[in-house]
C-alpha cells in the first residue's frame, strides 16, 4: 500500500520530531555504556549509527521535498 504525498510528509515530520531525538538518546547511551574504543572504530560506529536511523524510513522520505505530484 503506497502512502499519499500528504501522508508521507506527515510521517516524515513525525519521524524527524519524535523518532530521531529518541534514537539520538539511545545511540548516545549505547556509546557511553561501552568502554572507550580506538578513535577510528568510534568514528566508524558513529557513521553507521548516523545513517542507520534513516534506512528503515527511506520510503517515507522519498520525494517529500518535491512538489505534490497529485496537483
Amino acid at each position: 500500500m503506497a502512502l499519499s504525498y500528504k501522508a508521507r510528509r506527515r510521517w516524515s515530520l513525525a519521524v524527524l520530531l519524535i523518532w530521531l531525538p529518541f534514537y539520538i538518546v539511545v545511540a548516545a547511551t549505547i556509546m557511553t555504556a561501552i568502554p572507550r574504543l580506538p578513535t577510528l572504530v568510534e568514528l566508524l560506529i558513529y557513521l553507521i549509527l548516523g545513517v542507520a536511523w534513516a534506512l528503515p524510513f527511506k520510503f517515507i522520505f522519498k520525494g517529500v521535498g518535491k512538489d505534490d505530484p497529485d496537483t
